[in-house]
């Protein structure tokens, strides 16, 4: 591989010459820059990036861990944070498992976006103890190198189950997503708050993965035990889909004998028949902010955390008692 000490000795000029002229440094002629330049160009000279990384100690790259890649939620978080990054001269990576966790202390990247659970709040911690700067989507942690830009979960499922429970139902099945989920952790406990405010409600909650197949597990469930119209609050919109396919499978109809609503409004959530009544957020905002108060706390500007605002999408999914 040709590096600048090759260029330096073809164009018989110091290295830290040549470093200027790559670097665009004032400190060396019009004349010679373009003479070092174009001996770069026909060495077929690449610049090493790890290396300029530690010279400079940015990447102008960040991190964003994802607890995996699945289903429809993504696409428009991850496009919200690469809008703003480009236009803000950065780019993103995005990360998965626990080997990428060494990006940053190996300092690959000059910051975080976190929605991932296999990154422990120790582990966290530790970072932003050394310095690194750290966006958390996905729970609540209290560091001066770490901001948190959360999801209006309690709100969301407040009106979930506002929503059913004043259409008069009163069975009520709740569908739940993995127990290491900080967002289904809230929106559970959520439930059960606006759940106890009313009476009579009799309310079984079942486990679920915020996938689809999960959803369908528990349908079958719902399905076997029916005896009189059943709400299923779905904890995410991936396990509705699945309900919504065992139902359609089944002898009952949604809106009449099973009434669902979910949460994230994806956009298959539109052109499920009947319409699935759904808690709406922009996930692009989420994904802009996100990306928005890393590069603050990067370029050590004060932040404040934040909140995104969800609302309701009614839907016939879900019909009166």
């Amino acid at each position: 591989m040709v590096s600048i000490k090759d260029i330096a000795k073809k164009a018989g000029v110091s290295i830290s010459t040549v470093s200027y002229a790559l670097n665009g440094s004032p400190k060396v002629t019009d004349e010679t820059c373009a003479r070092i330049l174009a001996i770069a160009k026909e060495l077929n000279y690449t610049p090493n990036a790890a290396a300029r990384t530690l010279k400079k100690r940015e990447s102008k790259i960040i991190g964003v861990f994802l607890t995996d890649f699945s289903g429809p939620f993504y696409g428009h978080l991850l496009q919200g944070i690469k809008e703003y990054l480009n236009g803000h001269d950065y780019e993103l990576i995005v990360c998965s498992g626990s080997q990428s966790h060494r990006f940053l202390p190996e300092r690959m990247i000059d910051g975080a976006i976190i929605l991932d659970a296999a990154f422990t709040d120790e582990e966290l911690l530790q970072h932003a103890d050394r310095g690194h700067k750290i966006v958390v989507l996905d729970r609540e942690l209290i560091h001066p190198n770490i901001n948190q830009v959360l999801l209006d979960n309690k709100a969301g499922a407040n009106l979930a189950a506002d929503y059913v429970l004043e259409k008069g139902h009163r069975k009520l099945y709740v569908v739940a997503g993995p127990q290491d989920s900080y967002d289904s952790d809230k929106r559970l406990h959520a439930v059960r708050q606006t759940v106890g405010r009313y009476k009579d409600v009799d309310c079984t909650e079942l486990p679920g993965s915020f996938d689809k197949e999960s959803g369908e597990k528990a349908a079958r469930r719902i399905l076997e035990a029916y005896k009189e119209p059943a709400a299923v609050l779905c904890l995410n919109d991936e396990m509705a889909v699945g309900v919504y396919n065992t139902v359609a499978e089944s002898e009952y109809r949604i809106g009449e004998h099973i009434h669902i609503i979910g949460f994230d409004n994806i956009e298959l959530s539109a052109y499920v028949s009947p319409r699935l009544a759904t808690i709406d957020y922009s996930k692009h905002k989420w994904g802009a902010l996100a990306a928005e108060q890393l590069l603050k706390l990067i370029a050590g500007e004060k932040v404040e955390h934040e909140r995104i605002y969800v609302t309701l999408v009614k839907g016939e999914s879900v019909g009166d008692v």
